[in-house]
């Protein structure tokens, strides 16, 4: 199973990867080696970030123009073919995160900027559909209220997304999904949902894009745990 979870901050989607990586050990015996989620600048690295406060002070002080080169380098890096060798494959954010996040909050990746993020996108999700054909987006999302209540309750440390800017946020997330090109796409609304109740949405819709090799894994699963 390959994954792409993307969302505005505090939608859920750190929860979620982990949850589904539990879900999907219970239901086919195996785990995701990796979950990357390393797109928001300065968590730029690690599995997950183990960069320093002072390194993420080093990062935050670069120009626009090598944040752009460090967050577009990292994306290509992890699109190469070596990357879906595997059957399993998840990342959260990847080009749908940077591109909201970069020209809103760092200052490149606008429209119409030498590397625009609407067409570096493209060219990330070229390279995905070639080489992993069958990799999910799941956009993950959750009311303006919601958002804010949650970042009031359990503030992030380094968070990125300010409270006057969640429906901004919201909104881009939800115009960059909406122009993804891979063909598999599903949505999940944490808003009035817990974590286990968006786990069993997402086993539902997630459904219909299940390689054969999820689906032996499945059987096969199921028939070492009946004996």
């Amino acid at each position: 199973m390959r994954l792409i979870l993307a969302g505005c901050e505090y939608s859920g989607t750190t929860t979620l990867a982990h949850a589904i990586d539990d879900w999907m050990a219970d239901t086919m015996g195996a785990r995701f080696s990796l979950i990357h989620e390393h797109y928001k600048v300065p968590h730029t690295s690690g599995h997950p970030d183990d960069t320093t406060p002072e390194e993420r002070t080093q990062i935050l002080a670069l120009s626009p123009k090598l944040k752009e080169m460090v967050q577009r380098h990292s994306l290509y890096y992890h699109v190469q073919p070596g990357s879906f060798d595997g059957p399993d494959w998840m990342v959260v954010g990847l080009h749908i995160e940077d591109a909201v996040y970069g020209p809103l909050y760092f200052g490149y990746g606008g429209d119409g900027d030498r590397h625009d993020r609407k067409v570096v996108s493209v060219q990330v999700e070229r390279a995905i559909t070639r080489f992993a054909a069958d990799a999910i987006l799941v956009h993950v999302k959750a009311s303006p209220d919601v958002i804010a209540r949650r970042m009031r309750q359990k503030r992030h440390e380094g968070a990125l997304v300010k409270e006057q800017d969640v429906t901004t946020v919201l909104r881009l997330f939800d115009e960059a999904c909406a122009r993804s090109t891979l063909r598999h796409k599903l949505t999940l609304d944490t808003s009035a949902s817990s974590v286990a109740e968006s786990v069993t949405e997402f086993a539902t819709k997630v459904e219909p894009f299940l390689t054969d090799t999820d689906r032996l894994r499945i059987l096969a699963h199921r028939a070492l745990r009946s004996k």
